[in-house]
Parts: structure tokens; C-alpha cells; sequence
């Protein structure tokens, strides 16, 4: 069922569920960011939506059907938004969904612990329907928090029915689902009572309204004259596509908005006082339902809240404990990930012998049973071993902190930085979502409203370092830098360590996001709103089926797709000989003295270039080569790993350089690819490839550089 289409080119207005029927009503679900709207959503269609802690999270529409008394009720999870003046794509997509789209009802799902500010929502979309639903969520967290609000009373102010609910308790829905049937059926009895603005504005609206009215049906008279005089660009575009025609155009509406606004100049009034006049009215409605409506009894809760927000957001100890929180997780996931690592690497080299006897049992050609088990078995094993255990500690711990709400706060924190290299704050969010996976950070950069920043943020997310990187930065630490330790002693030095590695690459994000801010991407940063959500308590539940689900197996599962073909292409290379010798050493020999000028050898570049595919099995491809063998192999003793090091050259200058070039070079494949499509363009996708590539070039030429001079002397 579509219901219609937009000239902005989101498809979140297409509804394609073939359960509907024509008699089916379709129902959206709108509300500010952080409200419970998503839990609203699981709860009503049973499907288990990935539900976000900071402003613009839900960049798609989620779409799903519930049934009440035998019918069918599509329920389409639209993008949070503040306002329906759009000042980003998510608002952008939930305005015009919400104008233009064949709604049968909109519910309004508000946050009952801050309800003024999210009436400013509930407001305007009044002034586009008379079928609205308030749903007054978290109503449990406004009780605990001495929150008394008078539902009745709002709906008598608002003229709509609201509803409260507890959506994550399953409280209250009942209620909502039966007042969403008797609103689709007009059976509500309400009508919704519109915010009066002053009377300039008012006068002005209903000078503009009988040219409005002679020309279409569709929408309501009041409230297009108010876009009329408010000439967003966006919204006059959509609504021309909407309506077939350009409504300014029209001689009648073009002569009455230009005496409407002519009027208002004489008053005093340009586009942006207009603007200010309409949110202040609004703003000045909302706080007088509030008054009227909401008691707060104590606010014991918001002083513990406030005392927590000014440990983790001052400008004295919100970067230490940002650096601290940053530390344990490092330690938790190096110190946890070691056994089942092992114990998974067992488990899947121990089939590899059951594999290679059924190859054998079949008469298999040699060469194909060889390249099968021995090279895309083998570093498919290598991946899924070294990946997947420290995904399944890194991505729960890092989904905590989001449920808990700290994830905002890091944002807050970095905010200053971000913006004095020309970016946006919100690139805090995305590179922390690029520990995890660089494909994921560049995907998480939707949530940035400029274009111009949202580019940025793409270009430079690779330099900090994701998780495939990791345990070749650990394992070199632990061999050269961490040597004679053992124990708990170990593992925090590493994580120290590696803690530095990590901010140096937020260094290096932010030198290069102020280089691109001067040079291909111009511009002056953008303000947004970063809402500080209160501080909740983990789902611990949900924590673990999202954090497994929505992203360790989804990022294990790409990294899988590339990593079976470099599987084989790693095994021809090391097993096709020309001359005598096989085309590795070949292309290793060729490298080496560019690769000697950057503290590195041959054979560790011609790694990292067979490691295009998946990161992780850069330094396995190193020890075949070194060791000369035609398959992948991997020490588990790092001790005799050191050895074979050694023995080839290594030095603590090699390993050093090898963390800086591990840490900045180019993305893999499964980020290119995503980086291509959200960008669209070859040419900024070739720009991610190549800037950290030069960055941890030159920094590794001036280190070997530098470290010659000194010797010399």
C-alpha cells in the first residue's frame, strides 16, 4: 500500500506491507527523540526495533502491523524530530510524512518527566490534523521522580485524547489501542483546540486563508497560510510536489501572502522574527498546560541527576572520565577476549582436519581441496576466532553506556573540540560508534543534519581504530612494549597503551577534520540540539539481544563476505610460483624498499594490501610469508611469534611503526562500500582512501626518519 510519494527522495513515506488491505488504517508514530517512541512500537507490533539514546537515531521509517478487535493497523515509526520546522533530513522526512501522507491517526508519544518541551510537537502537528493521539510515556520513571501529570486535564486544554503508559512495563497500551480505534472512527467526540498566536499573526493568516482555500481541500487553510508566510524552502518544494503545482505561483495566493506579509513588515516583522514569534508562542502555550497540569512534589531525582551530570560534563573531570570509562572497557575486552578467542580458534582449526578427510573422501582435486580448506576455511576461522570474542565484550559494554545515557554526554564533552576544527559534536557519537566497526561509524554519521559535516565526519571516522584492528595493535604491545609482565599488570599496561594509540587517532580526527573545514569542505559549523537524556537503567536484556544481533553478528556477518574471497586470493598468491618463487614474495621483494623508508618491510605492506578484505588477518598473512608456508598460519605463543619477528628484522621502531600504519591507513573493503553509498560519489570515497593512507605514511617516514637522525649522532 503506498501511501504517497515525495519529491525529497526518502523512501519513509512508501509503505510496502502486503497485509493491508484498503479498509486497513495506518497509523504514525511521532515524538522527540529519547521519549520511548520505539518501545511504543515494539510493544503494539511485537518487532524488536533497535531503539537509540541520542537525537536523530532513527534515520529510517520502522514499519510494522498490530490487530485490535479484527482489523489491521499499520504503525509506521517516522523519525524523532523537535519540530515540524525541519532543520535536518529526519525532521525533514517526519514533516513531510506527516503533511502529505494518507494518515488515518498520528500518536504523540511524550516523555512525562519533561512533557513542556515535547508539547511544542503536539502543538504543531494540531494544526495539520484533528486525528491526534497524545500517548504521555515513562509515566513509571515521572512517578518515581514525584511527577504527578493530569492527563484529563491536558486533554480538556488540548482538545485530543491523551493517553499515559508505561510502554516498556506494557502499562497503558490497552487504552491507547482502544482510543486509536475510536479516533480512525471519528468516535472521540474531541476537537482539538488550535494555539492562538498574537494578533499580527493571526490578522495576517486570515488574510492569506480564502485565497488558500479556493485553491485546494487537501491540507488545512490555517495552517498552509502560516507556512505561506514562514517561506521554508524545503516545505515549499515538498508541498509543490504534493499538490502538482507551484502554490505561490498561483495569482490569488501569491497577491494575498504579499499584502500578508506586507502587513506584518508594517508591524515590525521579517521572516525571522515571524519564525521567533510562532516558537515563542508555541513555547509560551506549552509552559502553560505544563503549569496547569504538571506538579513536581520533589526533585531529589534531578539533584542527583545534576550532581552525576557535573562529575561526567565539567570541564574538569568530563574528559578524565571519559578517558577512565574509555580504559576499563579497553581492559575489560583485552583481558576477556584472550580464552574464548583460544577456545573458539581450537573449535574451528579442530574442523578443519574433518573437512580436509571429506575433500579427500569425494577424490576432490588437490588444488581445490587446497583452496577451499586451506585458504578460504582457514581465514574465514582466523576472522571469526580473532573477531568475534572481543565484538561479543566490546559492543554489550558499548550498548550499555548508550542505554545508560553517557553516550550524549561524550558527545557534550567533545562538542568544543569538534567545533574548533569546524565540525559537529554529534562526530563524537560516530567515532565512538567506529571502535566498534569504521562501517558502522560511517553509516552512524546519518545523524549529522549538515552535509558538509556529515562528510567530514565519513572522511576522517577511519582514523580511529575499530575492532578488527585491535588484536594486531594488542599483540604487538604485549611482544615489544609490555615485555617481562605478567598478570593484571600486563593487561592495563596494554590497555594504557593502547588507550594513547586511540587518542592519538582522536588527534588525528580532528587535525584532519580542521584541514578539511579549510580546504575541499569550507564552511562554518552548524548548531543542533544535543539533549541530555536522564540517566535510565539498563535493559540488560535488551542490551545483549541488540548489542549480539543488531551488531556483533551483523558486522561478524560482512566481514565474513570479504574475508572468503581474500581467503583464496591470499592462497593462490602464496602458492602459484613464477621463477621458482611464489608471486608473495614476488610482490614483498617489490615492496620493500618504499616500505623500508616508513619502518616497515615488504612483506608487513604486502600484508596490510592482502588485508583489504578484513584488517584482522593482516598479521597472518605477515607470518606466512616471513615463515615461507602456502597457508595461513598464526602462532598462539607470542613468545616464539617475537622469535620469528626478531629473526626477520623487527625491531621496536618496526613494531611502532606497524601500530601507527595499523591504526591509519586505508578503510577495508566493507567500509569503502559503505562509504560509497552514503556519499554517492567515487570521488570522496577515493578522498577516505587515501587521506589516513598519507597521514599514517608520513608519520611513520618522519618517526623512521627521525630515529635514524638520532642515531647517527
Amino acid at each position: 500500500m503506498g501511501l504517497t510519494k515525495q519529491s525529497t527522495g526518502h523512501s519513509v513515506t512508501e509503505l510496502d506491507i502486503k497485509k493491508l488491505t484498503p479498509n486497513d488504517k495506518v497509523i504514525a508514530l511521532a515524538g522527540n527523540p529519547n521519549v520511548g517512541k520505539s518501545t511504543v512500537f515494539n510493544a503494539l507490533t511485537g518487532m524488536h526495533q533497535h531503539t537509540g539514546n541520542w537525537p536523530g537515531k532513527t534515520v529510517g521509517s520502522a514499519q510494522g502491523i498490530y490487530h485490535y478487535k479484527n482489523e489491521n493497523y499499520a504503525l509506521v515509526d517516522i523519525p524523532g524530530t523537535y519540530s515540524l520546522v525541519s532543520h535536518s533530513a529526519e525532521e525533514e522526512i517526519a514533516r513531510d510524512f506527516l503533511c502529505f501522507a494518507n494518515i488515518d491517526a498520528i500518536v504523540i508519544v511524550c516523555d512525562a518527566t519533561c512533557l513542556a518541551r515535547n508539547l511544542n510537537l503536539v502543538l504543531q502537528t494540531l494544526e495539520i490534523s484533528d486525528r491526534v493521539i497524545v500517548c504521555v510515556n515513562l509515566m513509571d520513571e515521572a512517578k518515581r521522580k514525584h511527577i504527578t501529570v493530569n492527563c484529563k486535564k491536558i486533554s480538556e486544554i488540548l482538545g485530543v485524547p491523551v493517553v499515559p503508559t508505561s510502554a516498556g512495563k506494557k502499562k497503558g497500551l490497552s487504552t491507547l489501542t482502544a482510543e486509536i480505534r475510536r479516533t480512525t472512527q471519528n468516535l472521540s467526540g474531541k476537537t482539538p483546540k488550535l494555539t492562538q498566536y498574537r494578533s499580527e499573526i493571526e490578522s495576517a493568516v486570515a488574510m492569506i486563508e480564502p485565497a488558500v482555500q479556493s485553491v485546494t481541500d487537501k491540507l488545512p487553510s490555517r495552517w498552509l497560510a502560516l507556512k505561506l508566510l514562514d517561506h521554508e524552502e524545503s516545505f515549499l518544494r515538498s508541498l509543490d510536489s504534493y499538490l502538482g503545482c507551484s502554490v505561490l505561483e498561483i495569482p490569488a495566493v501569491a497577491e494575498a501572502v504579499k499584502s500578508a506579509k506586507a502587513f506584518l513588515s508594517a508591524k515590525g516583522y521579517d521572516t525571522v522574527s515571524f519564525r521567533d514569534a510562532l516558537v515563542c508562542d508555541l513555547y509560551r502555550h506549552a509552559e502553560t498546560i505544563s503549569q496547569a497540569a504538571i506538579r513536581q512534589t520533589d526533585t531529589l531525582h534531578d539533584r542527583r541527576q545534576l550532581r552525576t551530570d557535573r562529575l561526567l560534563t565539567s570541564k574538569w573531570t568530563g574528559i578524565p572520565v571519559m578517558l577512565c570509562m574509555l580504559l576499563c572497557i579497553l581492559w575489560l575486552t583485552i583481558s576477556g577476549a584472550n580464552y574464548p578467542s583460544a577456545l573458539l580458534s581450537n573449535l574451528l582449526f579442530g574442523l578443519e582436519e574433518p573437512l580436509s578427510a571429506l575433500c579427500t573422501s569425494v577424490h576432490m582435486p588437490s588444488w581445490l581441496h587446497g583452496a577451499l580448506v586451506f585458504g578460504v576455511y582457514r581465514v574465514l576461522a582466523w576472522v571469526v576466532a580473532v573477531m568475534l570474542p572481543p565484538m561479543a565484550i566490546f559492543f554489550p559494554l558499548f550498548t550499555l553506556l548508550e542505554d545508560l545515557g553517557y553516550l550524549p554526554r561524550v558527545a557534550f564533552n567533545l562538542d568544543h573540540a569538534f567545533k574548533r576544527c569546524r565540525a559537529c559534536g554529534k562526530q563524537a557519537l560516530t567515532m565512538c560508534m567506529g571502535f566498534g566497526c569504521n562501517a558502522a561509524g560511517v553509516i552512524g554519521c546519518r545523524i549529522i543534519d549538515s552535509p558538509r559535516e556529515r562528510l567530514i565526519a565519513i572522511l576522517t571516522n577511519n582514523f580511529v581504530p575499530c575492532n578488527g584492528r585491535f588484536p594486531t595493535l594488542i599483540s604487538i604491545i604485549t611482544m615489544f612494549f609490555v615485555a617481562g609482565t605478567t598478570g593484571i599488570v600486563s593487561t592495563v599496561t596494554s590497555a594504557i597503551l593502547l588507550t594513547g594509540l586511540i587518542l592519538l587517532g582522536i588527534f588525528m580526527t580532528l587535525l584532519a577534520s580542521r584541514i578539511l573545514s579549510d580546504t575541499v569542505l569550507k564552511g562554518i559549523p552548524s548548531s543542533f540540539t544535543l539533549e541530555l537524556p536522564p540517566y535510565r537503567r539498563p535493559q540488560v536484556g535488551k542490551v545483549l539481544i541488540r548489542s549480539v544481533f543488531d551488531r556483533t553478528l551483523f558486522v561478524l556477518g560482512r566481514a565474513i563476505s570479504v574475508a572468503a574471497p581474500a581467503g583464496l586470493i591470499i592462497y593462490c598468491m602464496a602458492n602459484i610460483t613464477l621463477g621458482g618463487t611464489t608471486l608473495l614474495s614476488h610482490c614483498s621483494a617489490f615492496l620493500d624498499p618504499f616500505a623500508r623508508l616508513l619502518g616497515l618491510d615488504g612483506v608487513l605492506l604486502m600484508a596490510f594490501i592482502l588485508g583489504f578484505p578484513a584488517n584482522e588477518i593482516v598479521m597472518p598473512i605477515a607470518i606466512m610469508a616471513y615463515m615461507s608456508e602456502s597457508t595461513l598460519t598464526e602462532f598462539n605463543n607470542l613468545v616464539a611469534l617475537k622469535e620469528l619477528l626478531l629473526a626477520n628484522g623487527w625491531t621496536w621502531l618496526t613494531a611502532a611503526c606497524t601500530m601507527i600504519f595499523s591504526l591509519m591507513h586505508w578503510p577495508c573493503s566493507t567500509t569503502l562500500i559503505s562509504i560509497k553509498k552514503e556519499t554517492g560519489n567515487w570521488g570522496w570515497t577515493a578522498l577516505a582512501f587515501f587521506l589516513p593512507t598519507a597521514v599514517g605514511m608520513l608519520l611513520c617516514f618522519f618517526l623512521t626518519t627521525g630515529v635514524k637522525i638520532v642515531s647517527l649522532l
